[in-house]
């Protein structure tokens, strides 16, 4: 069953279209459970109603035409449910009810299964016999593993207007958008620029070439150094491998050395497809090809054939030095964008950024608000090769992205982003006021920054200052480790453009969701393992660099201050604070004029909430690190697309863990700030305002915003709102109060888009 299984999902896989791909479900599943029928009927978006949109064995007219309720017969039974249905006599059940124009009063067994995706109904799969007999249990579990595969296609052709267009008598697809997570609010209009990952064929986009010879001769140069590749490794595992396994080698020669490989993409590029779209087209026939074939041996061989694809797009890569071509307004996408691919596209040119993977709180969707481009995260089965070079709308309000947007649509956003900017400007005359309330409390409203291009926007907002500077980027964008004289030129420029306001430089945090590309760290379960102050602590060679080149860079400054990440032991601290004082002793013994920086950590771990008085006591400020901490709190990867409802610092949890912490700060007067999505939203913001934190950090784009809140509230009913809100016990009591209170003083356009 597993291999007809797989089998299926290939083809629809490969379907043209949905009518196609729901053609072949049902014929190849009534074959497999010898059904007399097989159907499938999709559910109404929004409405609790499922039409019959393909069958084998009824009548094939009824198809569009047969609708029913989930209150009406034995579908609605399964959809109702939400769970299987096995009956070998149906049409005694109390829900049975007959429609005349399906033909089906013959059949007599019947068993529907429930299409679910992420918790949401999508259709319903069903099987009948003539016979009355059961389905027995090797069936049911085809049945329900059949369903939860066509889960993600049916997702996917509902998200991209597929199941809409079917229900068209035209067919005309309407331009409806594609779902996913909000990331970075705002509006992006541009074209999408598709960067891809070699090792995935599927993220490839289809290209134009500009010289058909230079495609052609590019593909034979990677195909004979791939050869070579191969039969160097094949001479070096000769005596390693067992001959059952190195006649992969052979395999693989066979295939390169073939006509069919180099045909089928030679004669795709002078089609009109560049090298390495030409390459995944013609390993997918290939692909499906061997998976067709009834030799299990031979059906395996796909993978091997995928491989080898991997092989030629990396050498294609390596070999091809022409540069992306961005466009003026660039809509990034890719199934997993990471930080160095945006730190790429030119200054200006990014307005929108569309991942398959990743959430709001994800590291590419913080340096996309960094760099105020609209993010929209986790898209579910995003096909990024056929948006290369399309005009595309990130709305990253509704975490929806737009295709080929019709002119009303255009307008419409077009609209909302002009209200947008005006809105900017509007608030620009806030930004030499201080962040105080009506009634006189102030607080602290600092910038998050890491790039060059932030400090120009950073200092045009009016801050009090840099409350988190993210000193990993220079490492992340590099082929190697950067030297102190670097280091400290960047962190010297930092600290000259901001003084005499505070820049707190946090030290290397690498690991989880920020990689080196020449450093690998291999972990399981990355968020919890080798990453931020573990991994510096274990290289004091890395970090005594670090340290030493902040340090030379505050030379003459006093506005210097060092931030320890991710820790979870008093240990961490206390070794910390050795190397620096050793770094410091160093450089002072070298004749530099150098003072004692403010020292302080980031409170990102339940370990260090508990910890807080203690962490106090030891150093000069805590800073909590709001997007981590609600992940840790909540167990939820805050970058698996699958589980970002979850996340949600508002969540009661993470408000009482730092309210806790900002309490700790009081009885030992440490100051406290906030750095993350929490200190961002203006709503969030009054109630972390009222806690007596000392300032807030976020990206420049949303500092005026929370200025503007914090001005609009006396500091009476900041107190008022918090203290109901850490007496609720459900997220949206939460966002719906403080959504409630902006909106009753006319900040509604702080929280919606447009003015």
């Amino acid at each position: 069953m597993l291999d007809i299984l797989h089998g299926i999902v290939q083809d629809v896989n490969a379907a043209e279209d949905l009518p196609q791909a729901l053609r072949i479900i049902v014929e190849r599943v009534a074959q497999a459970t010898d059904a007399d029928v097989c159907s499938i009927y999709l559910a109404r978006e929004g409405e609790d109603y499922l039409d019959l949109m393909a069958t084998k064995g009824l009548n094939p007219e009824a198809v569009g035409q047969v609708r029913l309720a989930y209150d009406e017969g034995l579908v609605g039974l399964v959809a109702e449910r939400e769970e299987p249905v096995n009956l070998e006599d149906a049409d005694s059940h109390p829900r049975f009810r007959y429609f005349p124009a399906t033909g089906e009063e013959r059949f007599h067994s019947f068993m529907g299964v429930p299409i679910i995706h992420y918790r949401q109904l999508l259709g319903v799969l069903v099987v009948q016999r003539q016979a009355r007999h059961r389905f027995d249990d090797s069936e049911a579990a085809f049945l329900v593993t059949m369903g939860a595969q066509l889960a993600g296609v049916l997702a996917h052709a509902r998200a991209s207007g597929g199941i809409e267009a079917m229900r068209t008598p035209s067919g005309a697809v309407p331009n409806r958008p594609l779902s996913g997570v909000p990331g970075a609010s705002g509006v992006g209009i541009g074209r999408g620029v598709v960067v891809s990952t070699p090792n995935e064929l599927s993220d490839i986009p289809d290209r134009a070439p500009v010289d058909t010879e230079a495609e052609l001769n590019a593909f034979e140069q990677a195909r004979m150094a791939v050869r070579a590749d191969v039969t160097e490794l094949a001479e070096r595992l000769v005596d390693t491998l067992p001959a059952s396994e190195h006649i992969l080698f052979d395999v693989y020669l066979r295939i390169l050395d073939g006509n069919t490989l180099s045909e089928g993409v030679c004669s795709r590029i002078r089609a009109g497809n560049w090298a390495a779209g030409a390459v995944r087209d013609a390993i997918d026939e290939q692909v499906r090809l061997f998976e067709a074939m009834e030799d299990g041996y031979l059906a395996e061989r796909a993978s091997d054939i995928r491989d080898l694809g991997r092989r030629l797009l990396n050498r294609l890569d390596k070999d091809r030095d022409d540069p992306v071509a961005y466009a003026e307004e660039t809509v990034l996408v890719g199934t997993e964008v990471n930080a160095s691919q945006l730190a790429e596209v030119p200054e200006g040119c990014l307005v929108g950024v569309v991942s398959g993977s990743g959430s709001a709180n994800s590291h590419v969707a913080i340096l996309a608000r960094a760099l105020g481009a609209a993010a929209v995260m986790g898209v579910p089965d995003l096909r990024v090769g056929a948006l290369d070079g399309r005009e595309l709308i990130a709305d990253g309000y509704r975490g929806r992205v737009y295709i080929e947007p019709r002119p009303e649509v255009r307008a419409e956003y077009e609209r909302l982003r002009r209200e947008e900017a005006e809105l900017t400007e509007e608030l620009k005359a806030l930004q030499d006021l201080p962040a105080e309330t009506t009634d006189g409390e102030s607080i602290g409203l600092y910038v998050n920054t890491g790039l060059v291009s932030d400090v120009s926007s950073s200092l045009s907002v009016g801050c009090d200052g840099v409350g988190l500077h993210r000193t990993e980027f220079p490492f992340m964008v590099r082929d190697r480790f950067p030297g102190e004289e670097a280091q400290a030129s960047l962190y010297r420029e930092v600290l000259a453009a901001f003084a005499p306001k505070p820049v707190t430089l946090r030290t290397l945090d690498v690991g989880g969701d920020k990689m080196l590309p020449y450093f690998a760290i291999k972990d399981e379960n990355p968020f919890l393992g080798w990453r931020g102050i573990r991994m510096t602590l274990d290289h004091p060679e890395i970090f005594l660099t670090q340290m030493r080149a902040m340090l030379r860079a505050s030379e003459g400054y006093d506005n210097l201050a060092i931030m320890f990440p991710m820790v979870s032991r008093l240990e961490e601290v206390e070794q910390a604070q050795r190397l620096l004082e050793r770094a410091f002793t160093e450089l002072r013994a070298d004749g530099l004029t150098i003072v004692w920086p403010r020292v302080g950590a980031m409170v990102e771990v339940p370990a260090a909430v508990y910890q807080a008085e203690s962490l106090a006591y030891r150093l000069d400020f805590l800073s909590i690190g709001s997007n981590d901490l609600a992940q840790y709190l909540l167990a939820v990867d805050r970058n698996n697309s699958r589980v970002a409802a979850l996340y949600d610092d508002l969540h009661p949890a993470v408000l009482r863990a730092v309210n806790e912490v900002a309490e700790s700060g009081q009885r030992t007067g440490t100051p406290i700030k906030v750095c993350g999505s929490m200190a961002a939203d203006p709503g969030t913001a009054l109630l972390l305002f009222a806690m007596g934190m000392e300032g807030l950090s976020m990206s420049s784009s949303g500092l005026l915003r929370v200025k503007w809140a914090i001005r609009s509230f006396t500091y009476a009913e900041t107190r008022d709102l918090l203290e109901r809100a850490l007496s609720m016990e459900y997220p949206e009591e939460i966002r719906a109060l403080v959504a409630s209170a902006l909106e009753a003083r006319g900040l509604g356009s702080l929280i919606r888009a447009g003015k």
